[in-house]
């Protein structure tokens, strides 16, 4: 089990799931709404994520007819994605995880999109698009 938490603590999440997956996500859309070149997420399954305080503070952003982005009101942190078509899954922000997390990449995606600035440096395999992350 996980804890994570945005960052003035106003939200606070347990995760009861094994966490062993880290996508890299490099297209515009991460791009902007994380104000960085690329998102670090991990497949979740919506089940698995409690929210232990702060629901009243969850706010929804709908960057697509078909995905919501969902951060904190008060301090802005991206907490995680979701899709309505893959209902059961969330895509959560990794950065917001307080344990040590123990494991490499798995991928990066929508390395067409990258940003000039940025240059990736690993051997783990790159998507020009999107690959859908399995749980």
């Amino acid at each position: 089990m996980y804890t994570a938490s945005c960052l003035c603590n106003g939200i606070q999440l347990k995760i009861n799931a094994e966490i062993s997956q880290i996508f890299i996500c490099h297209c515009q859309q991460c791009q902007k709404a994380q104000g960085t070149a690329f998102v670090a997420i991990t497949p979740i399954q919506m089940k698995d994520l409690i929210i232990t305080q702060g629901q009243n503070l969850l706010g929804e952003y709908y960057a697509t007819e078909n995905k919501k982005r969902v951060f904190c009101r008060r301090c802005a942190s991206p907490l995680y994605s979701a899709r309505s078509d893959l209902p059961d899954v969330i895509r959560l922000r990794v950065g917001i995880i307080n344990e040590v997390l123990n494991i490499e990449i798995t991928s990066h995606a929508f390395t067409s999109e990258k940003a000039d600035w940025f240059e990736i440096l690993d051997d783990h395999p790159q998507f020009t698009q999107h690959v859908q992350p399995s749980q």
